[in-house]
């Protein structure tokens, strides 16, 4: 018997008692009932979601279902024959299969090209039971001059079975003070083999130097920074650690790979830190890599090593993504690869001629995927993490962290650390009627203004306004005359130097950290990432085009800036408290009529108690990401008789150190004034116990790392905080990604 289309033998049974009694829907149908045969029935899904669409009429129980035939007929003569005929079609009939969303096809093509894919979380799953949740003591090393804790113990053992693993390294990711350092170095010395190289923050360099000597004086230590840094490959290779800075890393990687102009010639010079085989690499800080895209993350990721590492207290600031640029330095496979649908095709580059073909096997980009985006970082963006396919996804990037990432919290190891008690204040305070009088003048122009930008739609072609007209309002909570006395000129050239200071094009500040873009703009160098974070977001590295890159926020030409860029020179000494001659803000007041603001006279309120407590020794430290608001602040405390000592993100390695050593080794000087953006990090601050947030940062995660600069192991004075709270409920809504790092 032909079999028949599901299409033309469409009936609906409409008495299941007479199984002789059928209704064809099709008036051309030669549909014999004799001809069902009730073992051999099978659903047909697709056709059955035809049917349902142009047959809705269907009134009994179980819907008809359209079906295959195959070539035996039903004779009449089962002994089943009394059982009705539609209960022997439903009793017989096959369960449909489920039906599959969008993902889980997806899913399942790419297995079936890439079968290696398959048992991936499996294995991961496996790895994390063995593991166990409770970490083995390694034995004291020799050679440290240091007792460790019990946990630091549990951590080197952990350092030592990763390196053993198939990942070769992993993600320490310890609480700020919680002896990162002291625990890698205890690494290096139960393995002595050379040479490590240690990548860290410019303000962090020397005090890893400090470190080594003191806890391993075994191992020779140098530093690979400044005009003076030799070329000599098997100078470097000799030595058992080699520190250096991220800006030093992404410059010779710059110019190996792009080169630079000598004499009108294009020359490339081969970078000694990247023609090395190290034994380990260790990125302290390692959220500096965080944008994939970035220089900074391209010269990491082309070091080559036998192990690889990463220390950050805070590995997750802002969003998921930031987590694959360590993943893609530790070379975690196939979680940092891109894999082609149509092929075995697998890189670790997104590699394209002229954005149209793959160099590897030629597809198109769009059939080439991100394992990474595919299975954690899309389905988190598009049902965040605690429903459907985005709880999913969390629940294997944890299994992920797991296997890779070692975190332990001071709340946790408090028994073993003994740390003081840390209590964060917000203080609230009033403006004085002539700060509230401006503040709401600038208040409603900023509205007026933001209103005109949102009747237009062009706010976000305005968006480095708008920034600028956030940045003023949060400058006027500080002090009026970071707005009104902000610069005296307004013919600015197009280096962006009003008199002796380069000027940020975005904050309207003296620039800190001052890069320069191509079209002769300068910026603060976090001013303009923020900026262009705000583009970024998460949007994937192949779903980037051309029409998306951000305009300069001054000229609006296509912006092309050197994130990592070195540092602009400034163009006259840094200015200090004993030089006589005034820069900056300063040299544009008139200091015999200069009035306080109402935040800096609550400073010198909380300073003031402490210097007349019986404790002359407490010292604190005070924190802004205004260069002008610190010098306002260094100028009141001078004259309230404070001896302050003063960070500045210009300041060479060196400078920073004898800077560090004066206010740790001399009791008279109580105040050590940071830039937020210089001096957040990787600092060892324990002689201070106080420390003042003068205005938020975007970012919770660099307040915390301020915070932690003196709440660390060698702290034994309780700890006080206090921050503004104009910006906290926007970091507690960035601070729940953290779940991500903490122990389930």
């Amino acid at each position: 018997m032909q079999r028949r289309s599901a299409r033309a033998a469409r009936v609906a049974y409409k008495d299941e008692s007479d199984a002789s009694e059928w209704e064809g829907n099709d008036e051309s149908s030669d549909y014999d009932p004799s001809d069902v045969v009730s073992e051999d029935w099978e659903v047909d899904t697709k056709d059955q979601a035809l049917m349902v669409k142009h047959e809705p009429q269907v009134s009994f129980d179980a819907p008809a279902l359209p079906v295959k035939k195959r070539a035996r007929s039903y004779s009449g003569s089962d002994t089943d024959s009394d059982v009705p005929l539609a209960d022997r079609v439903r009793a017989r009939r096959k369960a449909p299969k489920p039906k599959l969303t969008r993902f889980q096809r997806a899913v399942a093509t790419l297995n079936a090209m890439h079968p290696e894919l398959e048992g991936v979380w499996e294995a991961l799953a496996t790895m994390r039971r063995q593991r166990g949740s409770r970490l083995p003591k390694a034995e004291q090393p020799e050679g440290i001059a240091a007792t460790l804790l019990p946990f630091q113990l549990e951590g080197l053992q952990w350092l030592q079975s990763q390196e053993k693993s198939l990942w070769r390294g992993g993600l320490l990711a310890d609480e700020m003070g919680m002896g990162k350092t002291l625990q890698m170095i205890s690494l290096l010395v139960s393995d002595p083999q050379r040479p490590t190289l240690v990548v860290a923050p410019t303000v962090a360099i020397l005090q890893w130097r400090h470190e080594v000597q003191k806890f391993a004086p075994s191992l020779n230590v140098t530093v690979w920074h400044g005009a003076q840094r030799t070329s000599d490959t098997a100078e470097l290779a000799s030595m058992d650690v080699v520190l250096t800075s991220y800006a030093v890393l992404e410059s010779t990687f710059r110019r190996e790979k792009y080169g630079v102009t000598r004499r009108g010639r294009r020359v490339h010079e081969p970078s000694p830190l990247h023609g090395i085989s190290w034994r380990r690499i260790i990125l302290d800080e390692a959220h500096h890599i965080k944008e994939r895209t970035s220089n900074t993350a391209r010269s990491a990721f082309a070091l080559k090593s036998d192990y690889k590492w990463c220390l950050s207290g805070t590995p997750l600031q802002n969003r998921v993504g930031e987590l694959y640029s360590m993943i893609r330095f530790l070379g975690g496979d196939p979680f940092a690869y891109y894999y082609c649908r149509q092929c075995p095709c697998k890189s670790a580059t997104w590699s394209f001629h002229n954005n149209s073909v793959c160099v590897h096997c030629g597809h198109k980009p769009m059939v080439h995927l991100s394992f990474w985006n595919f299975m954690i970082l899309r389905p988190i963006q598009r049902d965040g993490f605690e429903e459907g396919e985005g709880e999913e996804a969390f629940v294997r990037l944890r299994l992920l962290l797991d296997c890779i990432m070692l975190r332990r919290t001071k709340l946790e190891r408090a028994d073993d650390m003994g740390l003081p008690p840390r209590t964060i204040e917000v203080r609230r305070d009033l403006f004085s009627p002539e700060e509230e009088d401006l503040y709401r003048s600038l208040y409603t122009s900023t509205t007026r203004k933001f209103s005109t930008f949102l009747d237009q739609g062009t706010v976000l072609n305005n968006y480095s306004n708008i920034f600028t007209l956030l940045t003023r309002m949060r400058q006027m909570s500080n002090h009026p005359d970071l707005v009104l006395r902000s610069h005296t000129r307004s013919n600015v050239d197009l280096l962006g130097e009003v008199d002796e200071v380069h000027v940020c094009k975005l904050c309207l500040e003296e620039a800190e950290d001052a890069i320069l873009s191509r079209c002769r703009h300068v910026f603060c160098r976090a001013c303009i990432t923020q900026y262009l974070q705000s583009f970024e977001g998460d949007v994937d590295a192949e779903l980037r085009h051309d029409d998306t890159t951000p305009d300069c926020p001054y000229c609006h030409a296509t912006l092309s800036i050197d994130l990592d860029a070195p540092a602009l020179e400034p163009p006259c000494p840094i200015p200090t408290p004993g030089n006589p001659k005034r820069q900056g803000i300063l040299s544009r007041l008139d200091l015999t009529h200069w009035r306080s603001s109402t935040k800096i006279e609550a400073l010198v309120e909380e300073l003031t108690k402490l210097r007349e407590l019986p404790d002359r020794s407490i010292k604190s430290l005070v924190f802004s990401q205004f260069v002008n608001f610190l010098d306002l602040i260094a100028f009141r405390l001078q004259r309230a008789g404070f001896r302050i000592c003063r960070l500045e993100g210009n300041m060479t390695p060196e400078a920073r150190d004898r800077t560090i050593r004066h206010f740790m080794e001399n009791p008279g000087v109580s105040v050590f004034l940071v830039s937020l953006k210089a001096g957040g990090v990787a600092l060892n601050l324990t002689e201070a116990s106080r420390v003042y947030l003068m205005d938020p940062w975007w970012n919770p995660a660099v307040e915390v790392q301020a915070m932690d600069r003196i709440h660390r192991l060698g702290q034994h004075r309780p700890i006080v905080g206090t921050i503004e709270s104009r910006i906290i409920e926007l970091q507690n809504k960035k601070s729940a990604y953290d779940l991500l790092t903490q122990a389930p």
